[in-house]
């Protein structure tokens, strides 16, 4: 690998500041649990939306307005109060291999949490105290929470697992939007998390201009390459180390960079 020098650091400065402008908002999943103010739904919103960000970013947002909209436009409220026939409402949801009986087992696992786990934001918290920061660990420890109940096995998938070495790149997303403090994209709002703890949101155009910027090695886009990002960025900004993915995911979206 090249040397991580300065220049490279005032380059993704500049396209981090460059990138990081709430017009991102408007095209980009985030804009669904943008359209909240309360704590709760931002966080339910974010994690569901989170799910299905994959394939065509305008299915992504059809589909995850679709969904709120299943839920009433009151993502907490819905969480702890719906009963099991107000589930049949979803019982057309699609999208791509997230399925009806997929979104049904993450609203009862949701519920689950937020009435006997102190909800996503507790949860990710203790994860992280046990495992001393380990954001793969805290991730994995998560999941094995959220499928405590009677769950099918077809839904296992939608959750990647970091111990498994899944880059587990949609579950980093979300906690960068819960936790980044950021006036412009990201919430912030999981104030008891610090940043300099968070995993780079690995995927195919990231992992691209990674390689080519000397920022990563590894051919495959696992989490082994998410921990070697992560530890490259960390280098440039140890306390804010994911603020670089606007960064990586600009050059590689907007500017084609190879």
């Amino acid at each position: 690998m090249r040397k991580i020098s300065r220049d490279l650091r005032d380059f993704l400065e500049v396209k981090y500041h460059l990138y990081n402008q709430s017009y991102f908002i408007y095209n980009d999943p985030i804009v669904i649990p943008h359209s909240f103010t309360h704590k709760e739904d931002i966080e339910i919103a974010g994690f569901l939306v989170a799910t299905i960000a994959w394939g065509q970013r305008s299915t992504i947002l059809k589909n995850g307005f679709r969904l709120i909209e299943l839920m009433d436009n009151s993502p907490y409220d819905f969480i702890l109060n719906f009963k099991s026939k107000d589930l049949r409402n979803f019982d057309t949801f699609v999208h791509r291999t997230f399925n009806s009986i997929d979104c049904k087992y993450f609203l009862k696992a949701l519920q689950h949490i937020y009435k006997k786990k102190g909800g996503l934001n507790k949860l990710f918290y203790d994860s992280l105290n046990v495992h001393n920061g380990d954001v793969g660990y805290a991730i994995s420890t998560f999941r094995k929470t959220f499928f405590s109940l009677n769950y099918p096995e077809r839904t296992l998938k939608h959750i990647s697992d970091p111990i498994k070495n899944s880059s587990a790149k949609r579950m980093c997303m979300f906690l960068r939007w819960m936790v980044r403090r950021d006036k412009n994209v990201d919430f912030g709002i999981w104030t008891n998390i610090s940043p300099k703890v968070l995993a780079i949101p690995l995927d195919v155009h990231s992992g691209r201009v990674s390689r080519s910027l000397g920022l990563l090695e590894r051919k495959q886009n696992d989490w082994k390459a998410v921990m070697e990002l992560t530890s490259n960025l960390r280098k440039f900004d140890p306390f804010d180390p994911v603020k670089y993915d606007f960064a990586l995911f600009g050059l590689g979206i907007n500017e084609k960079f190879h």
